[in-house]
């Protein structure tokens, strides 16, 4: 998909002096945000509705030793 932003001029220009491929550092810039809100997502969900200890698991740890 292609989508288009504003950015300011002084901006732009010190990314062109210093080298910057402005649609990679926004391309890494939506990865980093979205992460960032589903991890805040998945948090927000644990918190309303918190695992509860599962007397099955801790017996299937067991196994393992």
């Amino acid at each position: 998909m292609r989508t288009t932003f504003t950015m300011d001029d002084a901006l732009a220009e010190r990314a062109r002096e210093l080298g910057i491929n402005v649609s990679s550092a926004a391309r890494d810039g939506v990865v980093a945000a979205v992460a960032k809100a589903l991890a805040q997502s998945d948090r927000a969900a644990y918190e309303q509705q918190p695992e509860t200890p599962d007397p099955f698991w801790t017996d299937a740890e067991a196994w393992t030793e």
